[in-house]
């Protein structure tokens, strides 16, 4: 009987590694033994965690898909975004074995078709998000012309999915639809982004482990074929959830700037009373909204990788990904909206009529006469 391969992953507990979980132990079971430590088990920031937990393990591959929060100070994003990388792929020198990272396109300017040889100059004024995800990249490529790293990098664009316990990228812009805090276009017409399917890039990092002389020291802009006009996408929902607003009126730049600045203080100043509010992580992405940047898949689409859904989009899983945040948006309280379907009505019977659905519950829960016997 053929070894399992023990594959160990970093991040297991976010979206992307959520989906790299589940697509490993339903898809890949009998040939892939994969494990995800908390960060009690293993510190990416402390190179000891590491190379103990490693020893012991002895895994055939790493992957990682670790990130700091996009609002991080400059600390954690450095010792986790950065050294974090850094940390795993010695390791990986130091075992000889391949390396999946997953990387961003908050390194890479704004532009249109973007190749993966574009990235940002490395500046003092980047973003610690932007800053060290862009060092992960050029530290990652200098380790593998000098040091023999086997690794693999996919770039992702905005990620949609399900499962994200957090509200941010594509659920903050949606949350914000669903809350009506956002009345208006925070964007200018033609804008267009690129999105990654998060249920295709494990499919991805599956066959680049199994085709490593095709996909060894390479790095790859995973998203969809087709970039999104951002208006129509925010056009698109409000359609979905049958909402007035926001209305499409076209905030300019130099305006959502202003109001920024102005949210900022008002924070700011919430402080000395005693009220914590923090600014929605996504906003220091503002300029994002308002200038293009796609990435091209010409590369990927070279390669022997075959697209496991080739007509997948971000149009095509938005019903879904609607029903499921609002869902978990409104059970956590966190929005009320009277639309989302209750197939037995009970959410609604609970809360105007508790003492009908008490009664109806006792009904169903007396014990048939035979239950023991059936």
């Amino acid at each position: 009987m053929t070894r399992r391969k023990i594959g160990i992953l970093i991040g297991g507990s976010g979206l992307i590694g959520g989906y790299i979980m589940h697509y490993f132990k339903t898809n890949a079971s009998d040939k892939v033994d994969i494990r995800a430590p908390n960060s009690k088990k293993l510190s990416i920031r402390e190179p000891e965690d590491i190379g103990r937990y490693l020893k012991t393990v002895k895994p055939d591959f790493i992957i990682n898909a670790a990130v700091a929060p996009i609002d991080s100070d400059a600390h954690m994003a450095f010792e986790i975004n950065y050294m974090g990388s850094i940390n795993l792929a010695r390791t990986a020198v130091a075992l000889d074995i391949p390396y999946v990272h997953i990387s961003s396109g908050a390194a890479m300017p704004s532009g249109e078709d973007l190749s993966e040889r574009d990235h940002l100059p490395l500046s003092p004024t980047l973003s610690n998000y932007a800053k060290s995800k862009l060092m992960a990249e050029l530290t990652l490529a200098h380790m593998h012309k000098t040091e023999g790293l086997d690794y693999t990098m996919a770039r992702l664009g905005v990620v949609y999915g399900e499962h994200d316990h957090k509200i941010q990228g594509i659920q903050r812009l949606l949350f914000s639809i669903v809350d009506k805090t956002m009345p208006f276009m925070l964007t200018k017409k033609g804008v267009m982004h690129s999105y990654s399917n998060a249920d295709k890039l494990p499919c991805f990092i599956h066959y680049a482990l199994q085709h490593r002389d095709e996909f060894s020291g390479q790095v790859y802009n995973f998203v969809d074929p087709e970039p999104v006009k951002m208006a129509d996408l925010i056009l698109t929902i409000k359609s979905h959830l049958h909402s007035r607003i926001p209305r499409e009126i076209y905030i300019p730049f130099p305006v959502a700037k202003v109001a920024k600045s102005a949210m900022g203080w008002i924070i700011k100043n919430l402080g000395r009373f005693g009220v914590k509010a923090n600014m929605p992580a996504e906003v220091m992405f503002l300029e994002n909204f308002y200038w293009t940047q796609t990435l091209s898949v010409q590369k990927l689409k070279t390669t022997s990788f075959p697209d496991p859904d080739p007509e997948a989009t971000i149009y095509t899983k938005l019903p879904t990904l609607i029903h499921y945040y609002l869902t978990r948006w409104e059970h956590l309280n966190l929005i009320s909206n009277e639309e989302i379907f209750d197939h037995q009505n009970r959410a609604e019977e609970f809360i105007k009529s508790p003492d009908i659905l008490l009664e109806k519950l006792h009904k169903e829960s007396s014990v048939p006469s035979d239950f023991l016997y059936s």
